[in-house]
């Protein structure tokens, strides 16, 4: 755009007329433009001797027969185009660096770190360390993603949605994405360690490694590379709530599995969709050694089905309210039927449905998880409103045993109380941890 503009500006610099003109380069390097001072005035010349023409006027640059220059005058002239230059420069950049960063992507990957500190932090929230947390992952993230794109520079300038990304169009060089990508990542590892705590800063690092050296070059190895796509995609909640509590406990699991189950039928979508793309880059998705599509559609099928529980667990370990079973069983019912109907159809427009559905569920899964969680000052309300109830039992006449009472004698013993949500949740699915249960 500015080379346009200089160029444009060039044009309209007229030279003079006089036998003993001298030429004086302004322009083609670092905004400088071209332009002629004339030492005499001849007969048929129009223009004031010693000037040069700034768009359509005249800028007096010396007295004539003098090749003196005026450079404050010519300085105020050309001003606005060095700073236009500027401005252009950093646009062009700021979009490079942008799409090197996969901007949306590393977005969605703050916000899934945001939610996770939330989470973690209890009853009282440290916004400085949030907003710290956060920029520290978007620095990883757009890291990852850059080094990302480096490495399969030669297979994106092969597919058509990639092949206008910065590398492969030739917009910035390798070196300096390089550059940019260690600079982001060194610098976001090191905010994670100082403003957060030195195990969020490790599994920041752990999963650029994971990202950029295993899932990015398995990509053009084994299909397995979506499952491993899908746990680098499920640490990013784990390092905010590692990064609020200081610690990795079995409450803080929760949103990495749902992370986890909820990329299987996202990319699975996304591969059967875009299957002529992917075999053109050579990348080894596993919806190309599936002609049919029933085992692509199969898997993702299953893996929304593992989504099911996840809202009674996450009501029987504490973490929220009872509303939240009711709405995240409505919402993976909902992409479990679009999950369906590409099982049974194996079309590109299922595909596409159930993909949107999944761009739907991660957003109104993770705020309702933020609007009905419980903190510990909540739960310990209850637990002390529960205690007076049961004390309050005797003084109104109650003197013999329930037969709810000699029920949970027989079968716990010692007043251990076990919700009835533990057994529906756990018994459908084994392969998920058990919850553990307070004793009071």
């Amino acid at each position: 755009m500015w080379r346009n503009s200089v160029g444009c500006f060039s044009s309209k610099l007229l030279t003079s007329k006089s036998s003993s003109s001298t030429r004086i380069p302004l322009l083609r390097h670092g905004g400088v433009v071209t332009r002629s001072t004339s030492t005499a005035a001849g007969p048929e010349s129009t223009h004031p001797a010693g000037s040069v023409k700034v768009g359509l006027e005249w800028v007096r640059t010396g007295s004539p027969g003098s090749s003196a220059v005026d450079l404050s005058s010519f300085a105020a002239a050309t001003g606005c185009f060095k700073g236009r230059d500027v401005v252009d420069m950093a646009k062009h950049y700021g979009r490079c660096y942008s799409e090197l960063s996969k901007a949306r992507l590393s977005m969605l990957v703050v916000a899934t770190s945001g939610t996770g500190y939330i989470l973690g932090s209890g009853s009282a929230i440290d916004y400085m360390g949030l907003c710290c947390t956060c920029a520290g992952t978007m620095m990883v993230a757009a890291s990852a993603s850059t080094l990302n794109q480096v490495f399969e520079v030669k297979n994106d300038a092969k597919m058509n949605r990639t092949k206008k990304r910065p590398l492969p169009s030739g917009r910035i060089s390798i070196p300096h994405a390089v550059t940019w990508a260690s600079s982001v990542g060194i610098v976001g590892t090191a905010l994670l360690a100082s403003k957060a705590n030195m195990l969020a800063a490790g599994l920041g690092a752990s999963n650029l490694v994971l990202y950029a050296f295993l899932y990015t070059p398995l990509k053009q190895i084994h299909p397995i590379n979506t499952w491993v796509g899908a746990i680098v995609g499920a640490i990013p909640p784990l390092l905010g709530w590692a990064a609020a509590s200081g610690q990795v406990s079995l409450n803080g699991m929760l949103l990495p599995a749902a992370l986890y189950f909820w990329q299987i039928p996202h990319f699975m979508a996304l591969a059967y969709m875009c299957r002529k793309d992917y075999a053109d880059g050579g990348f080894r998705m596993f919806s190309l050694a599936d002609a049919s599509g029933q085992r692509t559609a199969s898997v993702a099928l299953r893996n929304c089905l593992y989504l099911l529980p996840l809202g009674y667990l996450a009501y029987d370990w504490g973490l929220t309210s009872g509303w939240f079973c009711l709405e995240s069983t409505l919402l993976a019912l909902a992409i479990s039927g679009t999950a369906m109907s590409f099982y049974l159809n194996r079309t590109t427009k299922d595909a596409r449905r159930m993909f949107h559905a999944s761009l739907l569920y991660l957003p109104v899964f993770m705020s309702g998880l933020l609007v009905h969680r419980v903190t510990e000052s909540e739960q310990q309300m209850t637990m002390e409103n529960t205690d007076k109830i049961v004390e309050m039992l005797p003084s109104l006449g109650t003197t013999e045993e329930t037969p709810e009472e000699k029920r949970m004698k027989q079968m716990g013993g010692n007043g251990q109380r076990r919700s009835p949500v533990a057994y529906a949740s756990v018994a459908p699915f084994p392969f998920l941890p058990a919850p553990s249960y307070a004793e009071f």
